[in-house]
């Protein structure tokens, strides 16, 4: 039995072969995934229906099995504040580094062969795409 919360087959799999500096894709409901796959990313499909599952959901539970040492989210327009940036933020904590970047090089970054998984979700809110860079897992006696 599995002691994570975390127990989709599909998703631990890509994890498991995913290592440092690997990318994690948290897709919104209009993310064109297909059009912007690289050529190592697994695709999940969790969108369910519109609200469901929500990237919220599915970045609490990827943090519970991988460290994370960077985010990276589409830059919105100036006239649009994206409400989950910020909670993103908080979730994620100091120790993450938090970029923002232009849609086309966004994209781009994520047609990357560093991409290796790629969950589409429900998530209606605007601007929700979440990249995720994963990190390493510190033993007791590191201090880095």
């Amino acid at each position: 039995m599995l002691k994570t919360e975390l127990i989709h087959p599909e998703i631990l799999a890509a994890l498991a072969g995913s290592g440092h500096f690997s990318q994690v894709l948290i897709a919104d409901g209009n993310f064109p995934i297909l059009g912007n796959r690289g050529p190592n990313a697994r695709v999940v499909h969790l969108n369910l229906m519109p609200g469901l599952v929500d990237a919220l959901t599915v970045l609490d539970t990827l943090l519970t099995a991988v460290p994370f040492q960077a985010a990276t989210v589409m830059q919105p327009p100036a006239d649009f504040k994206s409400p989950l940036h910020a909670i993103y933020r908080e979730k994620l904590g100091g120790a993450v580094a938090w970029h923002e970047m232009e849609r086309w090089a966004f994209y781009e970054k994520i047609a990357s062969p560093r991409t290796t998984l790629m969950i589409a979700t429900g998530e209606q809110r605007r601007f929700a795409n979440l990249l995720l860079e994963i990190g390493v897992v510190k033993i007791a006696s590191e201090n880095f």
